[in-house]
């Protein structure tokens, strides 16, 4: 890929550039009590970097909703929970941490005049965007062309999403060859593979770089610490998938 063409660079973000703790979960919690009315004994896994709309579906199913009802409350359920989010933005400010050295990977992959920088995630679009702006690390993604759950349930199609969203606002075609996902979990790598993009696997969630290794990300960092090498394997990646 030559330098001066535009490339888009797909963050993941939670355990990617932040952490909420406990938090999410509590905001099921609470969702699942006032759709349903009784508080649930499971809550979803953390880490794992499935999107929104599939975790709520799995938290209904295992704690018995019978299925037959999931359709009806599913759409309640992904309508709430923005709400119940924002209810907790002072305890995100509070209790969310940045990973380390977040902002200043953001800050130099925003700086590359030929890299476009999004979000492609798990997150329904109003959840990421107070996640995003309680740290403000809006100030260093164009959110408006990401991929979100909102979207689609599906997490590699947001890829596709993003791309024609950067192509209408920008002009400029974004394919396999000049796209690229950074993230921590084995969806992350999944959504890059299957979604059209090279992957930039973060060892700072749950997942081991050996792990983010086996399932096919191109590059595996432990960190974003070290910020010229992010930028060296970006380069890297893309010119890899340019000449194939």
């Amino acid at each position: 890929m030559a330098e001066a063409e535009e490339a888009l660079a797909l963050w993941d973000i939670d355990r990617t550039l932040l952490y909420v703790g406990e938090i999410d979960r509590q905001v099921y919690r609470e969702t699942f009590t006032e759709v349903v009315g009784r508080t649930p004994e499971r809550l979803p896994a953390r880490g794992t970097g499935v999107t929104m709309p599939l975790a709520i579906r799995s938290l209904l199913l295992h704690n018995g909703v019978p299925a037959l009802d999931v359709p009806q409350l599913l759409p309640r359920m992904i309508e709430l929970l923005p709400q119940c989010r924002a209810a907790h933005e002072e305890e995100l400010r509070e209790q969310g941490v940045l990973m380390p050295s977040a902002v200043l990977a953001l800050k130099a992959v925003h700086e590359q005049t030929h890299l476009v920088a999004t979000v492609v995630t798990g997150n329904l679009k109003p959840n990421a965007l107070l996640k995003l702006a309680a740290f403000g690390l809006d100030a260093f993604l164009d959110t408006e062309i990401g991929g979100y759950s909102s979207d689609d349930e599906h997490r590699p199609a947001l890829v596709g999403v993003a791309q024609r969203r950067a192509q209408a606002k920008l002009g400029a075609a974004f394919t396999r060859s000049n796209t690229v996902v950074i993230g921590d979990s084995l969806e992350d790598v999944c959504t890059g593979i299957e979604g059209g993009a090279s992957v930039i696997g973060i060892a700072s969630g749950k997942t081991t770089a050996r792990e983010l290794a086996s399932a096919g990300a191109d590059v595996v960092l432990d960190s974003l610490e070290n910020v010229r090498q992010l930028l060296h394997e970006i380069r890297t990646v893309m010119n890899s998938s340019a000449k194939r």
